[in-house]
């Protein structure tokens, strides 16, 4: 079963895909429903509201990090913003989970919002998706123990580390399964 955090942003999208990977979700809204878990969502939002009202559940963060120790978690958009370890802003809490800094709305505000392909190198194979990027962020630096396996026009905009994957756009809102496939090992 696979958890969809759901403080705000666009969750429904990612609850489409992963029933159409044929898995069960739960919506995660406190600490509780972590349990029995098999991975995690953090969906595309803004990060500034979703730091708020996490920052008002301090069992929901502690109980993240601890799932993250032993469970895998996706992030798009906001998502790998909040797992990202600095964003560059203050009011967005960083758990860090992913060794990259971001920056916010990097490709400029909604009107310059688009559709694009997206090259995904994962397990020696490369597949081309499509993605939107809204409002989204860019990865300004990696760390050495991140693995690039998703690019955009030669940039990199989807990042793995150990057991957790981030990526700067939305293929969920296309219905696409392929990120969410390599998070949660569904082939």
């Amino acid at each position: 079963m696979i958890g969809v955090l759901a403080l705000q942003g666009n969750f429904d999208a990612h609850i489409k895909v992963i029933k159409k990977l044929n898995l069960d979700y739960r919506l995660v809204n406190k600490s509780k429903d972590l349990d029995c878990l098999d991975g995690l969502v953090f969906p595309g939002g803004e990060s500034t509201t979703i730091s708020k009202l996490f920052k008002k559940n301090d069992n929901l963060i502690d109980g993240i990090k601890d799932f993250s120790n032993y469970k895998p978690i996706l992030g798009t958009c906001a998502g790998i913003i909040l797992m990202s370890k600095q964003a560059n802003d203050e009011r967005v809490y960083n758990f860090g989970f992913l060794d990259v800094i971001m920056q916010r709305n990097a490709y400029g505000r909604q009107v310059h919002s688009f559709e694009g392909n997206i090259s995904v190198n994962y397990l020696d194979s490369s597949k081309d998706t499509k993605a939107l990027f809204i409002r989204a962020p860019k990865i300004k630096e990696i760390g050495k123990d991140v693995e690039v396996f998703a690019t955009y026009k030669n940039e990199v905009i989807g990042v793995k580390q150990g057991m957790h994957v981030g990526v700067t756009c939305h293929p969920e809102l296309l219905n696409e399964t392929l990120i969410h496939s390599i998070c949660f090992n569904k082939k």
